[in-house]
C-alpha cells in the first residue's frame, strides 16, 4: 500500500480538491483507494466528493476506539474508491493526544491488505501531528499556489518537518538530541535554521545519530505541486522552494507539475461532483490527470532522483504550463467565437485578476515591510 500524505504551508491553495480528484484518478486507473480527511477540525473533503455530512468518522472514533475502525470507512459510490471522513463538530480534534495519534496510525497502517493507494489530505500548518502523518511515507505532496505567502509557507513547512524527523531518529539522551535542544534554545540568527551547519556538529558529537538521519533523509521524497496557477511564468514561482531546500535544508524536492486556476471547479462543488469527473476534459481536470498518471508511473520504493532528474521535473512543469496555457487561450478564443463567452464574462474574469493582483501587491508590501523591520533590528540574511 503506498501511502500519499497532501499538506500544504497555508490554507486556501487547493489541497483538499487535488487530494479527491487524485483519489478519484487513482481509482479510475484501476487502483483500490482510500482517502482519509485528517484536516481533522476542518473536515469538508465530504463536499468535495458530493458527500452529505457524514454521522460519524474520525473523530467519533477517537473517542471510542471499542468501535470496529472499518465503520466509519464509507463507500462513496465511485468503483475502487473508499473514504474515511474527520469530523469538524468534536472540539478538540485537531490536537490530538499521543496516544490518540498512534492509534490512529495503527490503524491506518493495517488497511494496507485493503488498498493499494491510501491518501492523506491533512490540515494546513505544522502542527506536530500533521507533520507526523506526513513523514508516515516518504513520498509525501505538498501543494501551495504562486503567491508569496504560500510559497514562504510550503518552504517552512518542509522545514519544519526536516527538523520534526530529527527529532523523531535521534534518541532519547543521546549526544545529536542534547545538541539539538540545545542549538534550539540559545541559538540566534538565521543560521540556526540551516540544516548544512547543524549535520557537521552533530556528525562531530554523535556519529551514530548522525548516520540514522542522513539515512532517513535520503528516503525522503517529497514532491510539489503549484496549485492555481494563471500564467505560465506562476510555474516559475517553484524554484524558489527549489532552491531554498537544496542550499538550508539538503532536501531535493520533485515538481510533479501544475494546475492552472479554472472556475469550473466551483461550478463542480456546485454540482457535488469531483471535477475529474464533472468535467473530465477541462483544464484543471486533465493536469489532475497528468500528475496522477506520474506518480502511477513510479514504484511504491521510490529510489532518491539525481539532480539531471530534479531538473527535468522542474523544466517539464514549466512546459506543461504554456501548453496548459496555449489551449486555455484557444479555448477562450472558441467561446468568444461561439458567442458564449459574453463581454461581461470578460468584464467580471479582467476584475478577479485585478483583484488576485492587488492582493499579491498587499502581500509583497507587507514582507518588504517585515523584512526592513527585521534589518532595522539587525538582522544580516
Amino acid at each position: 500500500m503506498r501511502i500519499i500524505p497532501i499538506a500544504s504551508g497555508k490554507g486556501g491553495v487547493g489541497k483538499s480538491l487535488l487530494a479527491a480528484n487524485l483519489a478519484v484518478a487513482f481509482a479510475q486507473g484501476g487502483q483500490r483507494v482510500i482517502l482519509a480527511d485528517l484536516d481533522l477540525g476542518a473536515s469538508n473533503l465530504h463536499l468535495v466528493l458530493g458527500h452529505q455530512a457524514p454521522r460519524s468518522g474520525i473523530g467519533v472514533w477517537l473517542n471510542d476506539t471499542r468501535k470496529n475502525f472499518n465503520e466509519v470507512i464509507i463507500d462513496t459510490g465511485i468503483q475502487g474508491l473508499r473514504f474515511i471522513p474527520g469530523d469538524q463538530e468534536i472540539p478538540g480534534m485537531a490536537n490530538l493526544k499521543p496516544a490518540q495519534r498512534k492509534n490512529l496510525v495503527k490503524r491506518l497502517m493495517g488497511l494496507k491488505d485493503e488498498a493499494d493507494y491510501l491518501i492523506l489530505d491533512l490540515g494546513a500548518g505544522t502542527h506536530q501531528s500533521i507533520l507526523d502523518f506526513f513523514l508516515l511515507s516518504g513520498q509525501g505532496i505538498v501543494v501551495s499556489a504562486p503567491v508569496v505567502t504560500a510559497v514562504l509557507n510550503a518552504y517552512v513547512f518542509l522545514k519544519n518537518t526536516v527538523f520534526r524527523m530529527m527529532y523523531t531518529v535521534f534518541a532519547k539522551g543521546s549526544p545529536a538530541l542534547a545538541y539539538l535542544e540545545q542549538f534550539r534554545k540559545e541559538g540566534s540568527g538565521p543560521h540556526r535554521l540551516y540544516i548544512p551547519k547543524i549535520l557537521p556538529e552533530i556528525k562531530a558529537r554523535d556519529p551514530e545519530s548522525y548516520e540514522n538521519f542522513t539515512a532517513r533523509l535520503q528516503r525522503f521524497h517529497p514532491k510539489l505541486i503549484m496549485n492555481m496557477i494563471s500564467d505560465p511564468k506562476d510555474a516559475d514561482v517553484a524554484m524558489k522552494i527549489r532552491r531554498s531546500c537544496e542550499e538550508y535544508l539538503n532536501l531535493k524536492i520533485e515538481h510533479l507539475g501544475v494546475v492552472y486556476r479554472d472556475g469550473i471547479q466551483d461550478t463542480a462543488l456546485a454540482s457535488r461532483l469531483p471535477v475529474v469527473l464533472y468535467k473530465p476534459q477541462s483544464l484543471i481536470a486533465q493536469g489532475i490527470y497528468r500528475i496522477a498518471d506520474k506518480i502511477m508511473a513510479t514504484g511504491e520504493e521510490e529510489s532518491p532522483l539525481n539532480d539531471k532528474e530534479i531538473e527535468n521535473s522542474f523544466h517539464e512543469a514549466g512546459t506543461e504550463a504554456e501548453i496548459d496555457f496555449d489551449s486555455k487561450m484557444e479555448y477562450l478564443e472558441d467561446l468568444l467565437h461561439s458567442g458564449a463567452l459574453s463581454q461581461g464574462d470578460l468584464i467580471e474574469t479582467v476584475k478577479t485578476q485585478q483583484f488576485e493582483i492587488s492582493k499579491i501587491k498587499k502581500e509583497n508590501n507587507f514582507l518588504k515591510l517585515k523584512l526592513t523591520q527585521a534589518i532595522a533590528k539587525g538582522y544580516k540574511p
